[in-house]
C-alpha cells in the first residue's frame, strides 16, 4: 500500500481536529471530567466518537495541520469543547454554592467529605445537592443531549479558523453571573428561615438569660435546617432543571445548532 504525503496529511487532519473538539468536551463537562473516571476511559470514548464522526464530516478546509493556520484551527476546536462543558459546569457550581450556603446556615460547616467528581473536600450538604443534581442530569438524558449537540455542531459550525467569537465568550460570562444569583435564590428560603430561628433564640436569651442557648439552639437549628432542606428540595431541583435548559440554549446558540 502506497500513501502520498498529501493523503497522510489529509487523514491526520480528518482525525486530529474532531478529536480535539470531542476530547476537550470530556475534559471539561460535568460527570465526564470527574477524577473518579480514569483518563484512559475518556480517551477511549473520545477515540470511539471521533472514528464514528469522521465519515460524516463535511469537507475539511485545505489547511496543513502543522502550520500557523492549523494551530488556530486546533485552538478553536479546543475552545468549542471546553466552553460547552464549562457552561454545564456552571450549573453544578450553582447547586454546590447553594449547598455550601445552606450548610453554613445550618451550622454544618465543619462536616465535609471527599468529592469524587472534583477530588477535593466539600461540605456534606453541598455534596448531597450535587449528587441529586447528577442523578437528575442522567435521568433527563442531558449527557446524551450534550453529545448530540456537539456532534451536530460539526455541520452547523464546521471545522475551520472561525469558531466561538468574542461576543459568544461575553455571553458565557454574563450568563455565569445569572447562575450566581440563581445559587443564592436556591438557598435563600433556608437561610431566611434559619435567620428567623436565630432571632427567636436571641429574644429568648434576653428574656431568660439563664437559658443555655448553645446547648439548645444548635440541635434545634440543625433539625429545623434539615427539615427545610427536605421541604425545599423539589424547588431546588426544578431550578436546576431550568438552569440546564438555559445552558443547552446557550450552547446551541454558541454552536449555531
Amino acid at each position: 500500500m502506497n500513501f502520498t504525503e498529501a493523503e497522510i496529511v489529509g487523514l491526520v487532519s480528518a482525525f486530529i481536529w474532531p478529536f480535539i473538539r470531542i476530547s476537550s468536551l470530556f475534559l471539561s463537562a460535568p460527570v465526564f471530567s470527574a477524577t473518579a473516571i480514569p483518563a484512559r476511559v475518556r480517551v477511549v470514548f473520545s477515540l470511539a466518537l471521533t472514528i464514528m464522526v469522521m465519515p460524516l464530516l463535511p469537507p475539511l478546509p485545505d489547511i496543513v495541520v502543522f502550520s500557523y493556520e492549523g494551530l488556530v484551527v486546533a485552538i478553536q476546536q479546543l475552545m468549542i469543547g471546553v466552553v460547552s462543558g464549562f457552561i454545564l459546569q456552571l450549573c453544578f457550581a450553582a447547586v454546590a454554592f447553594a449547598g455550601q450556603s445552606a450548610a453554613y446556615s445550618l451550622g454544618l460547616g465543619f462536616s465535609s467529605q471527599i468529592d469524587p467528581q472534583n477530588g477535593g473536600q466539600v461540605l456534606v450538604v453541598s455534596q448531597f445537592y450535587v449528587t441529586l443534581a447528577t442523578l437528575l442530569f442522567f435521568t433527563l438524558d442531558a449527557h446524551l443531549l450534550l453529545l448530540k449537540i456537539l456532534l451536530d455542531s460539526f455541520k452547523s459550525l464546521p471545522i475551520g479558523v472561525d469558531g466561538i467569537d468574542k461576543s459568544g465568550l461575553w455571553a458565557v460570562v454574563a450568563w455565569a453571573s445569572r447562575l450566581f444569583a440563581g445559587g443564592v435564590l436556591m438557598c435563600m428560603p433556608i437561610t431566611i428561615s434559619l435567620l428567623l430561628v436565630n432571632i427567636c433564640f436571641g429574644v429568648a436569651t434576653r428574656a431568660a438569660p439563664q437559658l443555655n442557648i448553645f446547648s439548645v439552639g444548635l440541635p434545634v437549628t440543625i433539625v429545623f435546617g434539615i427539615l427545610m432542606v427536605w421541604l425545599t428540595l423539589p424547588d431546588t431541583l426544578d431550578q436546576f432543571s431550568s438552569f440546564l435548559t438555559e445552558a443547552y440554549d446557550l450552547i446551541g446558540a454558541l454552536l449555531r445548532v
